[in-house]
C-alpha cells in the first residue's frame, strides 16, 4: 500500500468510525420507535380484526410494497455512496488536504452532473489559494510525559510525588491545554511534514496553512508504563479495542480493569475525531520508547525470559506475579497497538534502550544500549529514524551536529534528533539531519515559568488545583 493509499485508508477508517458511532445512535432510536410502532399497530390489528387480517393478504399490496421498498434501499444504497465522496473529501479538506480533496471529487462519475460537489471544489480550490508557507524555523515542539489519572494516588505524599509533580501533566490539564491551544488555532504537523528523509539526506517540506493557524509538534516520552508507576494513578497499557480504536487499560483499587481515553494517544485520537482541523493531513504525536521495561505496557523486552542474575527487582516481581509471562505474546500484543498506532497517524522515537544521558555516556556505552534498541523495540514498531534524546540532554549545544557518537547514530538509521529547549524556537535543517527542540509542558514549567507558555494556554485557567505546591525546584 502506497503512503497516498494509506493516508486514505486511514481518513476513511476514521470516518467510517464516527459514522459506526452516529449509527448506533440511530438504531437505538428507531430500536425503540419500532417498539412503540408494534404497540400501535397491535391495538390496530386487535380493533380491525379478521377484515384487515385478509386485506393485508391481497396479492395487490405486496409487490407495491416491495418494489417501494426496494427502490428506497436502492436509492439509499446510491446516495449513500455518493455521501461517503463528499464526506471524505470534506475530511480532507479540514485536514489541510485540498488537492485530494480535489482529486476525489473530480474523479467521481456523478461529478459533472453534481452542482454541490463543484461547488465543493470551488471552495476548496479558493481556501487553498489563501494557504501560506509557515516559516519552518518557527514551528513550535511541546511535550509530555505519561498523564496522571488520579492525582490523588501520584499526589500521596510518597518518595515519587517530588518527581510526578514536576514532570507529569494530569489530564484534566492536558485536556484544557489541548482545547486552548484549537481555540487559538494551532495544528499537529508532522516532523515527516518539515522535513522528508531520502536515504540519509535530508530535504525541506513545505507546510501550508490557512491565515491563522500554528503548526506545532507534538511528542510524549516515555510511553512504556513502567514499573515502578504501578498504583500510582496512571494508565498500564495501551490495547486496540472491539471497535478498532487505541484505549489504555487502568487497574482499579479492587484489581478490576476499566478501558477508557486515559492517556495522551487516545486522548487525541478522540480530540481530532471531533476536530479533524486540529491535525495536518492526519498527522499525530511522536510516542519515544524506552525498551528495559519493554514498551506500550507489554513486557517485550528479552530480559523477562532471560532472567539474568542482576534483573532489577521491579522486574523480578512482576515475573513472580505473572507465572504464565509469554515473551512473544507480549511482543504480538505490542506489535498490534503499534501499527494500530502507525495507522492513526502516530509516529515512534527511540528514546535510547535505557533513558541514557547521551551526552555523559561513553561511544561504547551509546552503542550497546542503541543496539538493544534495535533488537528489542525496532522490529515491534516497524522501526523509526526519529530519536528523542532522554533526560532532554543533546550531542552538541547549538553547534552543527559532528562527532563519533552522531555519526554512529546517523549510521544505525537516524535522521531527526530532539532534544529540550525551552526556547519557543529551535530548528535545525542540515543536509544531513533534521533537529528540533522541544518544550516541556509540565508542573515544573507551569508553575516556574508561566509566562514561557503564554502562546500555547493560560497557566491560571489550566493548572490543577489539585497538585501539591509549591512544585518542587530541579536539583
Amino acid at each position: 500500500m502506497s503512503e497516498e493509499e494509506r493516508e486514505q485508508w486511514r481518513a476513511q477508517r476514521i470516518q467510517k468510525r464516527r459514522e459506526l458511532r452516529e449509527k448506533q445512535i440511530r438504531k437505538t432510536r428507531m430500536i425503540l420507535g419500532a417498539c412503540a410502532l408494534v404497540l400501535i399497530l397491535a391495538l390496530i390489528a386487535g380493533i380491525a380484526g379478521i377484515r384487515s387480517c385478509v386485506r393485508s393478504g391481497k396479492d395487490s399490496q405486496a409487490p407495491s410494497g416491495t418494489e417501494q421498498q426496494k427502490g428506497t434501499v436502492q436509492t439509499g444504497g446510491a446516495i449513500e455512496t455518493v455521501a461517503d465522496v463528499k464526506k471524505t473529501a470534506e475530511y480532507h479538506a479540514q485536514m489541510y488536504d485540498y488537492d485530494k480533496a480535489i482529486s476525489l471529487l473530480k474523479e467521481d462519475p456523478d461529478y459533472e452532473k453534481d452542482e454541490e460537489m463543484q461547488k465543493k471544489v470551488k471552495e476548496y480550490e479558493e481556501t487553498k489559494a489563501s494557504c501560506v508557507e509557515w516559516p519552518l524555523e518557527e514551528v513550535t515542539h511541546i511535550f509530555y510525559h505519561t498523564l496522571i489519572k488520579d492525582p490523588a494516588k501520584a499526589f500521596d505524599g510518597d518518595y515519587k510525588e517530588g518527581d510526578y509533580n514536576q514532570v507529569m501533566t494530569t489530564i484534566d490539564e492536558f485536556n484544557k491545554i489541548t482545547q486552548s491551544m484549537y481555540d487559538k488555532g494551532y495544528v499537529m504537523v508532522s516532523v515527516y511534514d518539515m522535513a522528508q528523509a531520502n536515504e540519509g539526506k535530508i530535504v525541506p517540506g513545505k507546510i501550508l496553512l490557512p491565515p491563522g493557524k500554528i503548526p506545532f509538534v507534538l511528542s510524549q516520552d516515555d510511553v512504556c508504563y513502567y514499573h515502578y508507576m504501578d498504583g500510582d494513578g496512571y494508565a498500564t497499557k495501551l490495547i486496540v479495542d472491539e471497535n478498532g480504536d487505541i484505549k489504555n487499560e487502568y487497574i482499579e483499587d479492587d484489581g478490576s480493569v476499566s478501558v477508557g481515553d486515559y492517556d495522551m494517544v487516545p486522548l487525541i485520537d478522540r480530540f481530532v475525531e471531533e476536530h479533524p482541523d486540529f491535525s495536518y493531513r492526519g498527522a499525530k504525536g511522536i510516542v519515544a520508547l524506552t525498551g528495559y521495561n519493554g514498551i506500550l505496557g507489554y513486557r517485550t523486552d528479552i530480559s523477562y525470559q532471560e532472567r539474568p542474575a542482576d534483573l532489577d527487582e521491579n522486574k523480578v516481581e512482576w515475573l513472580d506475579n505473572h507465572p504464565d509471562f509469554d515473551l512473544e505474546k507480549e511482543r504480538e500484543e505490542a506489535r498490534k497497538v503499534a501499527e494500530a498506532m502507525k495507522e492513526g497517524g502516530w509516529l515512534f522515537a527511540s528514546h535510547t534502550w535505557g533513558h541514557q544521558n547521551v551526552g555523559d555516556v561513553s561511544l561504547e556505552k551509546l552503542q550497546e544500549d542503541t543496539q538493544k534498541f534495535l533488537d528489542n523495540v525496532s522490529p515491534l514498531i516497524g522501526g523509526t529514524n526519529i530519536i528523542i534524546f532522554a533526560f532532554g540532554t543533546d550531542l552538541t549545544i547549538s553547534e552543527d551536529y559532528s562527532g563519533e557518537k552522531f555519526e554512529y547514530l546517523k549510521s544505525a538509521g537516524f535522521d531527526y534528533y530532539c532534544n529540550v529547549d525551552s526556547s519557543q524556537y529551535f530548528v535545525q535543517i542540515r543536509d544531513n539531519y533534521f533537529r528540533q527542540g522541544r518544550r516541556n509542558v509540565d508542573g515544573y514549567r507551569m508553575y516556574y515559568n508561566p509566562d514561557m507558555l503564554s502562546d500555547l494556554f493560560n497557566v491560571s485557567e489550566v493548572f490543577d488545583k489539585s497538585r501539591p505546591t509549591p512544585v518542587p525546584e530541579m536539583s
